[in-house]
């Protein structure tokens, strides 16, 4: 199977005046997520996955125009509790919403964390796409695939390691360029489906809507301490690290 690695020069061509032909350029897309909560437990802690459903699933909506777009989870349970054994554990649904703006090339991520809300504002990275000659169809829409390998640096009993992950993408040029779920916002098209590690975790859009936009659904996130994305890492790894020398454990994906 030929594969083409993605090659983008210039990033300004993500200006949405560039993309004009046959596509929608204001409205919604739904996505579920669904996570495999057994997937990560460790062997030494083999017993909980009796203890713990197997898949978590959520609920989130991108609203997007020409030029910008807003992810964000629709409020179902924000946290659920399961006491077994005389252990206590907590699945935390942290809110996150995601605001890109496209001409600007800025990307603002309203992050909740250990009921502190956080507001961390990067520039737009283009992620080592490479595509796919295969083709699947979601929702009426012809994707074509792409695909990266992703490596973030993780805390692991108090260490930091190196985790890797397989993503791959589904996207269409019958929508919007340069549109998807979470960071997966940097194809040539709108994304409607997402699989990292071979069901680990997968988004796939349940609806797309062709509508003008109301101006309370799509607004730059505001409330929050603002922090660098390394900043942001720094108090995830130290909090982390509280909750394992406290004998406490929180499952987050």
């Amino acid at each position: 199977m030929k594969r083409v690695i993605l090659i983008l020069g210039v990033l300004v061509c993500m200006t949405a005046a560039h993309f004009v032909f046959g596509q929608t350029l204001e409205g919604l897309i739904h996505y579920e997520t669904k996570i495999n909560m057994h997937r990560n437990i460790p062997p030494e802690r083999e017993q909980m996955k009796s203890m713990i459903p197997e898949f978590r699933t959520t609920k989130d909506q991108l609203f997007f125009n020409a030029g910008e777009s807003l992810y964000k989870p629709v409020i179902e349970d924000e946290e659920e509790e399961i006491n077994t054994g005389g252990m206590r554990m907590r699945f935390a649904m942290p809110q996150s919403e995601t605001y890109v703006n496209t001409n600007d090339q800025m990307r603002t991520v309203a992050q909740e964390f250990m009921g502190k809300k956080y507001l961390i504002e990067d520039t737009l990275k283009m992620s080592p796409w490479k595509f796919g000659a295969e083709t699947k169809t979601i929702l009426g829409y012809t994707c074509k695939q792409a695909y990266f390998t992703d490596s973030v640096r993780v805390m692991i009993n108090g260490q930091a390691q190196a985790r890797v992950s397989e993503i791959t993408a589904w996207y269409t040029d019958q929508i919007r360029p340069f549109l998807g779920p979470d960071r997966f916002n940097t194809l040539p098209g709108a994304v409607l489906a997402i699989d990292i590690n071979g069901g680990e975790r997968v988004i796939l859009a349940t609806k797309v809507e062709k509508r003008a936009l109301k101006k309370t659904e799509l607004k730059v996130p505001t409330a929050g301490t603002k922090v660098t994305q390394a900043e942001y890492q720094k108090i995830v790894a130290e909090q982390m690290e509280k909750m394992r020398g406290s004998g406490g454990m929180i499952i987050r994906n």
